[in-house]
Formats: C-alpha cells, sequence, structure tokens
C-alpha cells in the first residue's frame, strides 16, 4: 500500500521582495510557474519572514523557532569556523528523516560552517551548495571569508565534500541536481523532503543572456533581477513538472517564500566601492532588508498541496515562516505539541478555513523590536523607548487601512502603543536572556 503522507518540496528565494512576483502584483515581469503553483493552493497576502536578514530567518523556517529560540539571531560568519545553528535544535529535515522520509538539500545553507553546524548535522541525507552568505553565480567564490577580502575563498559543496564546477550557472545547477533527485526518490515507497533555497536574485547580479534578453524593456538593475528571477521560476517549474511526471504531484505539500525583503545594500561585493543594488521592489510596503518596517519581513508566500488544500485560495491572515515547521509536521502525522516551539499548525486554516486565534507575531534586529497583533503594528526603533528617542522612535500602523505604514498612528492609541510595547519589551527581554545564559556560551564552545 502506498504510503499516505506527503511528500515535502520547500522553495526559498534570497532577497526577493513583496512586488517581485507577478501574483503579488508585479506588472513588469511574469513569473507563470509560481504563479501557477499559487493558483493550486494558496497565496498569503500577509505571510512574513522571521527576521529581516538571511540566517534568522531561514532559522526559524526550519525549526518552528524564532530565531533567538533557534540561537541564530544574526547573519552568519563566511569563515569556515563559523558556528551557527546546532544540532540540539530539531529541524524540518532531522525529525521528518526520523520519521523515514528521505532528505535533500540543493542550495545555499547559511546556518554555519563549523562541522557542527553543517547540513548533514541537521538531518540532510544529501546536500548539494554553498554554506556562506553570498557566491559568484560562476566561479562559485565568497569574497568575504578571508580578512580584508583579499584572498577569495571557494564555497561549494556536496554532502560535505568540496566539489569544483567553474562556468556552471547556480541557480542552475540547482534546479538540475534538484530534478534528478525526485525522479530517483520518487522510486522509493517512503516519501521525502526537498528543502530547495535559491540564493536569487541576492547580489551579486548575475544572470545568463537568454534570461536577460526577456527583458529588454527594463532599466538594467531591475533587468538583471527579473533574469535571475526568470531563473528561479523555470527550475521551480522543472522541479514540479518531475513530479508531475512521476504522478506524486497531487500527494506533494509545497511552500514557498522569500527569506526577506528586498536589499539596499550599497557596498560592491568585490571592492567596497560605491554600487547601489536598487533591483528588487517591495511594492507597496515601506522597509527593505535590514528593516522591521514591513518592507524588510512580509514576503511573498504560496502553500500548495493538492490532495488537501483547496486551489485559489487568497488568504490575508498574518503567517509566519516559523509555522511550516508544525504544518509539516502536522501533514506527515507527527505531533507538534512534542516540540518547543513558537509556529503553528496552518493546516486546520488552509483546509477548512479555520481561523487561527489572535497571537502577537514579534520581531527584533539590532535595535529595532516589533510586534503585530492582527490589525496593529508597532515597531520600536529603539530598545528604550522611555530616553531621548529619534524621530519616529515608536511607530504604530493600522495595517488593514494603511498597508505602507505611511502614516505614524502612535499620538492616536495610547491604550494600544502601551499593550504592544509591553508585549514587545517583555518578550525582546526573554531572547536576550537566553542569548546570554544559553545560546552563546554553546556558541562560544562550538568548533
Amino acid at each position: 500500500m502506498p504510503d499516505p503522507r506527503p511528500n515535502v518540496i520547500v522553495f526559498l528565494t534570497d532577497d526577493q521582495g513583496y512586488g517581485d512576483l507577478s501574483c503579488m502584483g508585479a506588472t513588469d515581469f511574469r513569473t507563470p510557474h509560481l504563479d501557477r503553483l499559487a493558483a493550486s493552493g494558496v497565496r498569503f497576502t500577509d505571510l512574513y519572514s522571521n527576521s529581516p536578514v538571511c540566517s534568522p530567518s531561514r532559522a526559524a523556517l526550519l525549526t518552528g523557532r524564532y530565531p533567538g529560540n533557534a540561537g541564530v539571531r544574526a547573519i552568519l560568519g563566511g569563515h569556515r569556523t563559523a558556528t551557527g545553528l546546532l544540532p540540539e535544535v530539531p529541524t524540518l529535515a532531522s525529525e521528518l528523516g526520523r520519521a523515514g522520509y528521505h532528505t535533500a538539500m540543493f542550495g545555499k545553507w547559511h546556518l554555519g560552517l563549523a562541522p557542527a553546524c553543517r547540513p548533514e548535522r541537521h538531518g540532510f541525507q544529501h546536500w548539494f551548495g554553498f554554506m556562506a552568505g553570498c557566491i559568484d553565480y560562476y566561479s562559485h567564490i565568497f569574497y568575504w571569508g578571508q580578512k580584508g577580502g583579499t584572498d577569495p575563498l571557494h564555497d561549494l559543496w556536496e554532502d560535505g565534500r568540496e566539489v569544483w564546477r567553474n562556468s556552471e550557472y547556480f541557480t542552475d545547477m540547482i534546479a538540475e541536481r534538484a530534478v534528478r533527485w525526485v525522479r530517483e526518490a520518487a522510486q522509493a515507497p517512503e516519501p521525502f523532503l526537498l528543502y530547495v533555497p535559491w540564493n536569487a536574485p541576492h547580489y551579486p547580479m548575475h544572470a545568463p543572456a537568454h534570461y536577460v534578453d526577456r527583458f529588454p524593456h527594463l532599466s538594467p538593475d531591475r533587468r538583471i533581477m527579473a533574469a535571475m528571477l526568470s531563473a528561479v521560476d523555470d527550475g521551480v517549474g522543472a522541479i514540479l513538472a518531475e513530479c508531475e511526471r512521476q504522478g506524486i504531484l497531487r500527494n506533494t505539500l509545497v511552500f514557498f517564500m522569500s527569506d526577506n525583503g528586498p536589499s539596499r545594500e550599497t557596498r560592491n561585493w568585490l571592492d567596497g566601492t560605491p554600487d547601489p543594488y536598487y533591483g528588487g521592489s517591495a511594492g507597496r510596503l515601506k522597509g527593505h532588508k535590514f528593516s522591521l518596517y514591513d518592507g524588510g519581513i512580509r514576503v511573498p508566500g504560496i502553500l500548495s498541496w493538492p490532495e488537501r488544500i483547496p486551489a485559489g485560495q487568497v488568504l490575508s491572515e498574518p503567517v509566519a515562516a516559523m509555522d511550516l515547521f508544525p504544518t509539516v509536521l502536522a501533514a506527515a502525522g507527527l505531533d507538534p505539541a512534542d516540540y518547543a516551539l513558537d509556529g503553528r499548525d496552518l493546516g486546520p486554516l488552509v483546509t477548512q478555513g479555520q481561523a487561527l486565534a489572535e497571537r502577537d507575531i514579534l520581531w527584533e534586529m539590532d535595535d529595532q523590536t516589533a510586534v503585530r497583533r492582527g490589525r496593529w503594528k508597532l515597531v520600536l526603533n529603539g530598545r528604550l523607548v522611555e530616553s531621548a528617542p529619534p524621530e519616529d522612535a515608536v511607530h504604530l500602523a493600522d495595517l488593514e487601512a494603511d498597508m505602507g505604514e505611511r502614516v505614524n498612528l502612535a499620538a492616536v492609541h495610547p491604550s494600544i502603543i502601551a499593550s504592544l510595547t509591553h508585549a514587545a519589551i517583555v518578550w525582546r527581554e526573554g531572547i536576550e536572556q537566553r542569548w546570554r545564559d544559553h545560546w552563546l556560551p554553546r556558541q562560544q564552545g562550538t568548533t
């Protein structure tokens, strides 16, 4: 008898803004395969990453915890002893692997290069990709790995062994290897987990000419970004087409999101000279990568499972990356209550339309803390708001009336400000204490 549990595919893009997907509102280029995926299930209008930067966002996605509760609060280094996500934290791959799933990852890890933090220590039975934050798409070199940036550091691996594939475009390599793996995994009686964390459209801005040529009408920076996302879109299409050929697509749960909002970094990744990167768009949202306004954390989001999730849904319920872990575990017949989680199972919401109980979703980044509760979103630009505040230190937005957080209502709703500020500060203090008492000593003791 066939295993009734679903296969699971998780797609993650890198620095893709809310306005950089045609089914989310982009009008200057198309992403037909992702649009089709959205039509087959749920498109979320209010899906949040749990951080406005790469590593913490990825940690939350894979563990079902706030980044601080997973031990990853900041962008991780790229040197080969850099610590990150520790093996004591369960991941989607470790837990599904224990349950008999085949597991694989193709793409960007960015959760630590130290031996204890690599993908194989987190349940990935097979993996191919790079472990630092960004690479040249053709040489696969990470230039920030050595002090001063003078010596290039190669960063391409397969199952823990360094490999060289010069001149192959990395996005295409991910897709080709993932397609081959699906073809083989589909022959096994057990289900699989496939994690595909693309590094596009993160800089450097590289794309093959045949993708760039699709968008002659766009400005140069937007054109390259669109080309990079078109390569991702084609890769998603190829992987899902293989699932369809193998007759497994209906019972495959597919999730797609971006790790954070679009980049506005202005340093040339090679030599530090000014080089604005403005290709991405947050659409109507305020903010960008590194910001806790919605432009930095609200991202494109799709969930499809044709066998169980009704097609054609557009849901505005606020949900987050950390909700994937309990959702997938429940779908696979495991009990999320067995784990220390911050996320919630979205199964009843997406399969039966049962609304989630209201909750706070919270974020931290450097001296910013934020919380969303229903329609209200509070951003504290400075942890000690009672001190002499900078301009707009306390920003309250009604997201139902003001999606772009343009109007600060802090002076209008003092009781809401008081309640949300208390929740944000208490939560942030708990994160800080666990970091000092638990995670920092473990990070320092890991090699």
